[in-house]
């Protein structure tokens, strides 16, 4: 089997103004990169549009509507310090979300190994009634309780490898002990939250970084904390909210990855997915706003993934 590859144009059109670092631009270079011939085998689609239904899993109706409404016919608005809506950011985000469903359908049903969703906007600050952090609805959250309601895989767990923390996802979550949550991020920085002793039900692993930790760190990191609790999970699907922030080359963080460091979690939680979920796993795009840096590292990860699924 092959990796699916999703993404759509619309995403490109969610015009965030000029010199907002969550700008089109970063769907265009991983356009560009994508176009290199060692990823000739993707199976490439575009990304559906989402039901509203299935949005309501995480966010309530009023929430969502409120967004459709605040959604202008031209210029910008903002719902949040960070969060900009222009006219195409509504049907922007429907595919956003309906990327990470139509890639847990084929995963789950075999017509694909894994998938990469490359969209936007992000998704893993969102909380149930909350925009924050250039995240409207949280995509990632989306895919796994439609996966559960969908295809019965009842035991789904989140990877975060952004340099901030997934705040949206780990709410979401919280209670539920068949909902795994693992993420490395830089502490302190936004959202603010994070710490170790966040732990949820037991089902939630924080593994903050400090400014300046390299890929010796991460990786440590990553074995000593997400791992072994992915591990012991046992999950019927994995995804990755897939953050490239963490590269050194990244203006909104102190982390200093290179994409090699990307690569190589890429490769350990694929090898947690053989063991115990058939290999299945959905990555989404979450941040990473040097366009070199994320070019590359999205590369890198891709590869990754396919290499995992043949």
């Amino acid at each position: 089997m092959s990796t699916l590859y999703l993404t759509h144009d619309i995403c490109i059109e969610h015009d965030t103004g000029p010199g907002h670092p969550e700008r089109p631009d970063r769907l265009r270079a991983i356009k560009q990169v994508m176009s290199h011939e060692i990823f000739d085998d993707l199976l490439r689609e575009e990304a559906p549009l989402a039901d509203v239904a299935d949005i309501e899993r995480a966010h309530p109706g009023e929430y969502i509507e409120a967004i459709r409404e605040a959604v202008p016919e031209e210029g910008l608005v903002r719902v949040d310090g960070d969060t900009v809506l222009s006219p195409k950011s509504w049907d922007a985000a429907l595919r956003a979300v309906g990327s990470g469903i139509e890639a847990v359908d084929q995963v789950m049903t075999g017509k694909a190994a894994n998938a990469f969703c490359a969209i936007r906007p992000c998704g893993h600050h969102a909380e149930q009634a909350v925009a924050m952090g250039f995240c409207v609805f949280n995509n990632i959250a989306i895919a796994g309780l439609y996966a559960r309601a969908k295809h019965g895989a009842e035991r789904i767990a989140v990877v975060d490898f952004d340099v901030h923390h997934g705040n949206g996802t780990q709410v979401m979550f919280w209670s539920d002990q068949d909902l795994y949550f693992g993420s490395t991020h830089q502490m302190p920085l936004f959202p603010g939250t994070g710490a170790v002793n966040e732990a949820g039900v037991g089902n939630i692993w924080n593994a903050p970084l400090r400014a300046g930790d390299d890929g010796t760190v991460f990786r440590e990191a990553f074995k000593s904390r997400i791992l072994p609790a992915l591990e012991a999970h046992r999950p019927d699907l994995i995804l990755i909210s897939a953050g490239f922030d963490a590269h050194e080359r990244d203006p909104l963080g102190g982390l200093r990855l290179v994409e090699e460091d990307f690569g190589w979690a890429t490769g350990k939680i694929a090898d947690i997915a053989a063991r115990h979920c058939k290999g299945r796993i959905v990555s989404m795009l979450e941040g990473g706003y040097d366009l070199e840096g994320l070019a590359k590292s999205v590369a890198v990860h891709v590869k990754t993934l396919m290499e995992a699924g043949t």
